[in-house]
């Protein structure tokens, strides 16, 4: 029988488990022990034995030993100080858990309170340590200095992997950090914490999505989870950094969270561009790439791009939930975003600007700030202060362009909230107006007018704002910084990459015909741009068009802002009060701007919007894209239409906008209205290109009001319009319709001749080839120019004359007013004159098509409102219009038009009502000759000073006292409220009637018929006496 094996005593399990946990000896390492980690303690030994001690590791000489472990120099030794340290922690751990399975109480008691004592000295020295690395430099003193061995430690943590070597992937030892962190004594660990703050802040320095960035930002969050490792952070020096010289891309780099928010695959100037090289790595050659693969980049960088934001996000909430650090994450985000302000600039400096990746990585996150309070039902938008705009010290709000008050009626309207203020604002002036020379080139768009006084800071002072209304408003800013600069930023690279695609085209066409080496050295360097280019424009896409999470979080918070909007005006209802509120009024302008750019570019992209609520973004268009009163900027209400435009659904390609237009109460009530209304405001923009913006703005409203026609509701609502304003907007409408029109078919034409011209020179090769090489770029490019023109406005021209084609079906009555017939009768005369007039042969082309120009179906359709309109003549006054056009009535044009009519294969009963009418129209031609003849010369004083015509209805103009014709004026006043004497003011109820001079003309009309007519009687009496003598003769 094999004898007992002997019972240890609890001195010497204390001394075992004391070595394993510290991987010491006070003895010579026998050969059997192998492990190099293992060092003897020679000094420590001789010590104790001088001392008369037994050579045992005990509690009582744990700390000496470690000391000596510490402070010694040991080859072959492993780790650096921390990583012995945690290592010794994790042997204590699992030490302990042998422990527990002891059976004897009293030593499992005495052991566990050992291991307890190891792992608080484990702790306490490497705090120590990290604190002070000059102690115990004998550890490793190649290392000490640059890194912090701390970071290796946390990163084992986050990433759950082995940071000790040895047995079997063993995981970081739970509680080691947690109770180095734990400590309360704040500067004890300061100095480590912003240490590792700062090397976390380097290893993501101009590191991009495809980097390694996932450790350092789980360190980060790691770290914040500790009350102690939250304070250090909003306490270091580079939270917020300070200095002269700060500006947006500064405060990127050198912030602890700045090369964070950084991380992007989004382009950015080259000196800060982060690596690896996104669109060089994923869509480098994309023509040429698989399907499957741009796809499967596409996923990834979304993928890593929402790990960022959640890492952010969770990072920002914890500080945000403290209210020891809420105050320093505010004002870092007021920071970063006020010293931006100039990214709402169309140029931005790369140098002095944060880049668009922080920016858009700053909306995402702040988006997911906000989705506490993005509910269905928007429970607490009432936690939103309007006053937050105007009173905040935080954020610069309040020098930002208004909905529609000016700088000077803001801050009046302030003042007359706080009298107290406006007796003392005179004495800031002189220091408002050098602040605002100095603040002017970091704001956005503002002329700091509406700056807060002293006084209104400290008002903003003593006011609290909720955080929802501080995160609402924070949120709004960036997004108009970020996201939808973004958009913008994309939209004007797609525009770039379509010009370079133009001109390659135009190089490459130059080459084949005469090839020259600077044309193959441009072709070479347009095609590098292209691919830059088209690298770029995937980045984009691949960063925010594929993420629809991010799109719809956007559209959730503009549907907030619009529905909170709304309510400073009283409510979702019609019509809008009869003033506008203040509050509403001097809200900034790109609140609502924002929210229609984002629109817009979510409609573009396929299922962005399924799902998202689109009833409010409807009813706030409706009520506001017709009314100046409260939306003072006319291109943000026109970009409302644009809006609408994406939606029709046979724009947007789903069904589910239909509702909005075919369904809708407020829709039904006021869509048409408002449109024929802002077609008309539209006119005048205030904008030095408004000329030309009309016509793109008019673009939209009239394929808006083509659809709407197809719907009946709509179309009864449009005839109820007609009639009820048909000398009011109405009448405008028609005005600026018919303007326009003439001037697009005219210019289109004109420019069809000089199109032909240039091809008849590029035709002939031996003349073309003679010419310089920049001479023929140049016409080149004017070829392409002309024809780019060309298109345009004949898509537009075709566009107005289907519009007047359309309506004057069914409303008639407004175009046979005195004051527009003839305006109507002319247009037609000289469209039907370029169709089929003896210039028409000069018109053709070889594809017309390609230039939108269809000769015949225009010809179809002026016919058509020529019948249209005769239809409805009930007082056969067109007939007469139309003759009395002298600069393009020929009756032989209505049998020319028939004719063509005829060959295309034209409704029969159209062309003979067309027939009829131009044979009316030379009839009423025949008696104004007659007329004419009868009223012999005519006293000036009784012609139209402008028509110089003969006046019916003459009144005065009041401030020039000038009379004129009614109708003429009338005409006038349609496209310009102006006296055309001395444009002063006028409207059609100014105008005086003269009805002395009118009953004089009356009776200058009547006597000269009178006097034709007894003319008339002598002559009839002369020839029947010559008759009768003539007969009686001949009898004879």
């Amino acid at each position: 029988m094999a004898a007992a094996k002997p019972q240890r005593t609890p001195q010497e399990v204390e001394d075992i488990i004391v070595r394993k946990i510290f991987l010491v000896s006070l003895t010579e390492l026998p050969a059997s022990i192998t492990d190099s980690r293992v060092v003897y303690l020679e000094l420590t030994a001789a010590e104790i034995l001088s001392e008369g001690k037994e050579l045992r590791l005990s509690r009582d000489s744990m700390e000496r030993v470690l000391i000596d472990r510490l402070s010694g120099q040991f080859s072959g030794s492993g780790f650096e100080t921390p990583f012995y340290l945690a290592g010794c922690y994790h042997r204590a751990h699992e030490e302990g858990k042998k422990i527990a399975n002891m059976k004897d109480k009293n030593l499992r008691s005495e052991m566990e309170a050992v291991v307890r004592q190891a792992k608080k000295l484990c702790v306490n020295y490497c705090r120590i340590h990290l604190a002070n690395p000059e102690l115990f430099s004998g550890q490793n003193p190649a290392s000490s200095g640059a890194k912090s061995p701390l970071l290796p430690l946390i990163f084992g943590e986050v990433g759950g992997g082995n940071v000790f070597g040895g047995g079997g992937g063993a995981k970081f030892p739970p509680g080691f950090l947690e109770e180095i962190f734990r400590d309360p004594d704040f500067e004890s660990l300061d100095r480590i914490l912003k240490g590792l703050y700062e090397e976390l802040r380097g290893s993501v320095m101009k590191v991009s999505a495809l980097g390694n960035f996932q450790n350092s930002l789980r360190a980060l969050l790691y770290l914040v989870r500790f009350p102690i490792g939250a304070k250090s952070l909003v306490n270091h020096e580079w939270w917020i950094p300070k200095g002269v010289y700060m500006n947006g891309r500064a405060i990127e780099m050198t912030s602890i969270l700045g090369p964070f928010f950084h991380i992007s695959a989004l382009p950015d100037q080259a000196f800060f561009k982060g690596q690896p090289d996104v669109g060089q790595q994923c869509f480098s050659d994309a023509t040429t790439r698989r399907p499957a693969d741009l796809l499967s980049s596409f996923s990834t960088i979304k993928t890593v791009m929402n790990n960022l934001y959640d890492g952010l996000g969770d990072v920002l909430l914890i500080l945000l939930k403290s209210t020891d650090t809420r105050e320093n994450v505010l004002e870092y985000l007021a920071e970063v975003i006020n010293i931006n302000a100039s990214r709402a600039h169309i140029q931005v400096d790369p140098i002095t600007c944060a880049s668009s990746g922080t920016f858009v990585n700053l909306s995402a996150v702040l988006l997911r700030l906000c989705e506490p309070f993005l509910d269905a039902n928007l429970t607490k938008r009432d936690k939103i202060d309007a006053r937050y705009v105007h009173y905040s010290n935080r954020l610069k709000l309040s020098g930002l362009t208004a909905l529609r008050a000016s700088s000077e009626e803001v801050t009046e309207w302030l003042n007359s909230k706080n009298p107290a203020i406006s007796g003392t604002t005179n004495q800031y002036n002189d220091a408002q107006k050098r602040l605002q020379q100095s603040q002017e080139a970091s704001s956005s768009g503002s002329n700091n007018a509406g700056d807060l006084s002293n006084e209104n800071s400290a008002r903003a002072e003593k006011t609290k704002y909720s955080f929802i209304c501080e995160c609402f408003f924070m949120t709004a800013r960036v997004l108009n910084l970020g996201l939808l600069k973004a958009f913008s930023d994309f939209e004007h690279l797609v525009q770039d990459i379509s010009r370079c695609e133009d001109a390659l085209t135009t190089l490459k066409t130059m080459q084949e015909r005469s090839p020259t080496p600077q044309a193959e050295s441009d072709i070479n360097r347009l095609e590098k741009e292209m691919e830059l280019y088209s690298q770029e424009k995937l980045c984009y896409e691949a960063q925010i068009l594929r993420d629809n999470t991010l799109i719809q979080n956007a559209l959730s918070f503009y549907r907030l802002m619009i529905v909170w909007l709304v309510g400073l005006v009283g409510g979702f209802k019609m019509p809008l009060p009869s003033t506008c509120p203040m509050e509403f009024a001097t809200m900034p302008e790109h609140f609502v701007e924002d929210a229609m750019e984002l629109l817009i570019f979510a409609s573009r992209i396929p299922k962005a919007l399924d799902g998202v609520v689109l009833d409010e973004f409807m009813n706030f268009i409706i009520m506001f894209m017709a009314s100046p009163e409260f939306i003072k900027n006319p291109y943000l209400r026109a970009k409302m239409v644009e809006v609408l435009n994406c939606w029709m659904p046979r724009r947007s390609g789903s069904t589910a906008t239909a509702s909005l237009f075919e369904g809708h109460q407020l829709s039904f009530e006021y869509l048409v209205r408002n449109l024929l209304k802002l077609y008309v405001d539209i006119e005048l923009t205030g904008s030095h290109t408004q000329f030309y913006d009309k016509f793109n703005i008019r673009h939209n409203i009239a394929e808006l009001l083509e659809y709407l026609w197809q719907v009946p509701s709509h179309r009864n609502a449009w005839r109820q319009i007609a009639k009820e304003e048909e000398k009011g907007v109405y009448l405008n409408f028609l005005n600026f319709l018919i303007n326009d029109s003439i001037y697009l078919l005219d210019e289109s034409l004109n420019k069809i001749l000089e199109l032909k011209e240039l091809e008849a020179e590029m035709s002939n090769t031996a003349e073309w080839e003679r010419r310089p090489v920049q001479e023929r770029q140049e016409r080149t490019r004017l070829f392409h120019s002309q024809e780019n023109i060309i298109r345009m406005d004949m898509k537009l021209a075709n566009e107005d004359v289907s519009m007047l084609a359309f309506t004057s079906e069914q409303i008639t009555a407004p175009f046979l007013l005195p004051e527009m017939v003839e305006r109507v009768a002319s247009m037609l005369n000289y469209f039907l004159l370029q169709l089929v007039g003896p210039q028409r042969k000069s018109l053709s082309l070889k594809d017309p098509e390609k230039y939108e120009f269809r000769p015949k179906h225009l010809l179809k359709q002026i016919v058509h409102i020529y019948v249209h309109l005769a239809r409805g003549d009930t007082n056969s006054i067109f007939p007469a219009a139309i003759s009395r056009d002298g600069r393009s009535y020929n009756d032989q044009l209505f049998s020319a038009a028939a004719d063509v009519l005829n060959r295309i294969g034209e409704d029969g009963r159209i062309i003979q009502e067309f027939i009829q009418l131009g044979a009316k129209a030379k009839v009423a031609a025949s008696e104004a000759m007659d007329t004419e003849a009868t009223l012999g010369e005519i006293p000036d004083e009784f012609l139209d000073p402008i028509q110089y015509t003969l006046m019916k209805d003459p009144v005065i103009l009041p401030s020039s006292r000038i009379t004129v014709d009614r109708p003429v004026i009338q005409r006038h006043l349609l496209s310009d409220s102006t006296d055309p004497f001395n444009r002063s003011h006028l409207t059609v109820d100014m105008l005086i009637p003269d009805d002395e001079l009118k009953a004089r003309i009356e009776e200058f009309v009547r006597s000269q018929e009178m006097k034709k007519h007894g003319e008339g009687l002598s002559l009839q009496s002369s020839k029947a006496t010559i008759h009768t003598t003539n007969g009686e003769m001949l009898i004879d």
